[in-house]
């Protein structure tokens, strides 16, 4: 068994289990390192949170082609001012949620808001690794060290380890990287990681049993523990 404290050595319990998340988190991530991949689909909305819910009920309905242009495009049933930008966003919001399984779009089209808001959050982190590793870099780091804000340089520095790994990001322009930024930022204050887009101060989340049971159930370990930041 392995053991995560010494008494003769002074080493607290919680010490000990700090290291021990620590040991555990870096093997994890390891196993992922290989794959990530990062872009920038994420320009075309935050969590979007009324219309995952039009989007989760045509998935739902099995719509096909010619049923998905007439509600997004016809119908507007996105309520947009372009057939553009619906198109843009139901497809950025189909290609969330058609990562996970029909149980996740009932709870988005069904559940009270609190709960479709975690619901289309963990659709958005296995969607988007950027997004899941910023809350899991460097938000982690901040309650680590009990830093309770979030500053633009965090932003930069996130991205400078992103292009270590996927060289694309480097390519990216200013303009590109401020606007993700800018969504990320909304993202994480919709599902209340953070007070505001104005103050960027972290807040405390606790996962609603049922995103948890439906996150462990099938087997979303890295959502699950994106989202586990604060905890």
């Amino acid at each position: 068994m392995l053991r995560i404290f010494d008494r003769k050595q002074g080493v607290s319990v919680r010490q000990g289990w700090v290291l021990l998340i620590e040991i555990t988190h870096s093997i994890f991530m390891q196993k992922f390192n290989d794959k990530i991949i990062y872009n920038g689909e994420i320009v075309a909305g935050s969590l979007l949170i009324r219309e995952s819910r039009k989007i989760a009920r045509l998935l739902l309905n099995n719509t096909d082609s010619a049923e998905w242009h007439q509600a997004i495009v016809i119908e507007n049933v996105l309520q947009k001012n372009r057939p553009d930008t619906a198109m843009r966003q139901a497809r950025l919001i189909k290609n969330r949620l058609s990562l996970m399984t029909p149980k996740l779009w009932e709870i988005v089209d069904k559940s009270s808001t609190d709960v479709a808001v975690q619901a289309i959050l963990a659709a958005s982190i296995k969607h988007s690794r950027l997004v899941g590793d910023f809350m899991n870099k460097t938000l982690r780091e901040h309650w680590r060290t009990f830093t309770k804000n979030i500053f633009i340089k965090d932003w930069k520095d996130f991205l400078e380890t992103c292009a270590q790994v996927d060289p694309k990001v480097d390519k990216w322009t200013d303009s590109t990287k401020v606007k993700l930024r800018q969504v990320v930022f909304r993202i994480l204050t919709e599902a209340k990681y953070f007070e505001s887009t104005r103050t960027l101060k972290l807040l405390p989340v606790s996962i609603i049993p049922d995103i948890r049971k439906y996150l462990i159930e099938n087997s979303e370990d890295y959502v699950l523990l994106c989202m586990e930041v604060t905890q």
